[in-house]
């Protein structure tokens, strides 16, 4: 981001051991380093809308094209369509005698009801 070498670096730092002091440098490292880190937080949130923004367009100019295509394609099907049945002749339904039953379907054994025991007589009376 800031093409700072070691040099510069070495200066920068000299520099604010003589202006600030030794005693108050760790105090003014945090105050910088709380100021970069918001500054940090600021452009990362401004790029994220920046970002969510340009997504949005795209969305947007996408859904655009599909509902275009879409509509093209359905105009083409329902022009197909048309087409298909003019030129197919009228299908007549299969008179009784044509049209077969089915055959019943098999019963497996696990389906068949097995027979109820009888009830016990119970005998009446004072036991």
């Amino acid at each position: 981001m800031f093409d700072i070498g070691a040099s510069e670096l070495l200066l920068i730092v000299v520099v604010a051991i003589v202006v600030i002091g030794p005693k108050d440098l760790p105090l003014a490292m945090r105050t910088a380093g709380r100021w970069i880190a918001r500054m940090r937080r600021v452009s990362n949130h401004f790029r994220s809308g920046i970002e969510a923004m340009i997504r949005e367009a795209e969305l947007e100019e996408m859904e655009k094209k599909w509902q275009a295509h879409n509509a093209a394609i359905m105009e083409q099907d329902a022009h197909n369509s048309a087409s298909a049945n003019a030129a197919a002749p009228a299908m007549e339904p299969l008179p009784p005698a044509a049209q077969s039953e089915l055959p019943p379907e098999p019963v497996m054994p696990e389906q068949v009801a097995e027979p109820a025991a009888p009830a016990e007589a119970k005998p009446e009376g004072p036991a």
